[in-house]
């Protein structure tokens, strides 16, 4: 009769990394592709004023309204990225109007080109005020940033 003698097996206290740097490869290449297509929001040259940071909730929508320097307006809520088309100044008072009595707290920020007329910003602020906006805030560049 033979005895056999099983040896004792410790258990492996290494962990097989390998799996987890390719998946981290493979996101990091999608993230690389990805970002570039990233682009949010209207190109516009902001203006420079020396002001201190405006106090933005985060916890609270935002709404901009964007002109660029040939008089287009812009709309967009929070943060979208894809493709917008320009919007007329009437369209802009009936949406913010509806926006606005639909969520009364939403922060209103204004995105104006530099070299934009004078005259669209203006037309633009009578037509939020009577959309009801009563404090719109202006987004600028801070002075030398550019």
């Amino acid at each position: 009769m033979e005895i056999i003698v099983r040896k004792k097996r410790k258990p492996m206290a290494d962990i097989n990394v390998v799996p987890y740097i390719d998946v981290m490869l493979v996101l990091l290449i999608v993230f690389m592709v990805t970002a570039p297509l990233m682009n949010q929001g209207i190109e516009v040259d902001l203006p420079q004023a020396n002001n201190e940071a405006l106090d933005i909730d985060e916890n609270l929508e935002t709404l901009v309204v964007s002109i660029t320097s040939n008089g287009e307006y812009f709309l967009s809520l929070g943060a979208t990225g894809e493709d917008r088309q320009s919007i007329a100044l009437e369209t802009i008072g009936v949406q913010v109007g509806q926006i606005m009595s639909a969520n009364p707290s939403i922060q209103v920020l204004i995105e104006g080109d530099a070299s934009a007329d004078w005259g669209a910003m203006i037309n633009l602020i009578t037509i939020l005020q009577r959309a009801g906006v009563t404090n719109p805030n202006f987004i600028t560049q801070p002075l030398g940033s550019l």
